[in-house]
């Protein structure tokens, strides 16, 4: 069985806004690190400054590589939405659960294999 593609188009505008949106925040969150200022270079701050910068740059590259994650995600279920398997377990071939589907439209496995990965 799978969903007709009528049925999974709301999904599917749904899954490219979040794919606009987790575009716009990797762009936000590369302008927001302060490494990206080439001119801290030559600024000689304080310890605590450099400190400061440090851990901005740590967060955003954390902040970064989650948003990159999310949208591999989002890409992943887009794509599925247009081969026809979209909520299909990856692993077993089964439906995933509706309920599963409305909390996270990403999602790739059923409850039974996600639990057995982790």
């Amino acid at each position: 069985m799978q969903y007709p593609r009528n049925i999974l188009q709301p999904v599917f505008d749904y899954l490219k806004k979040l794919e606009t949106d987790l575009l716009h925040r990797k762009k936000s969150l590369a302008k927001e690190d302060p490494f990206a200022d080439a001119s801290r270079l030559n600024d000689n701050a304080s310890d605590d400054t450099e400190a400061a910068e440090q851990f901005g740059h740590a967060q955003s590259a954390a902040l970064g590589e989650e948003t990159s994650d999310a949208l591999k995600r989002v890409r992943g279920a887009m794509d599925r939405v247009d081969d026809g398997t979209y909520g299909k377990c990856i692993k077993c071939g089964e439906m995933i659960n509706t309920d599963r589907l409305g909390i996270d439209p990403t999602a790739e496995m059923c409850m039974d294999c996600a639990k057995n990965v982790k």
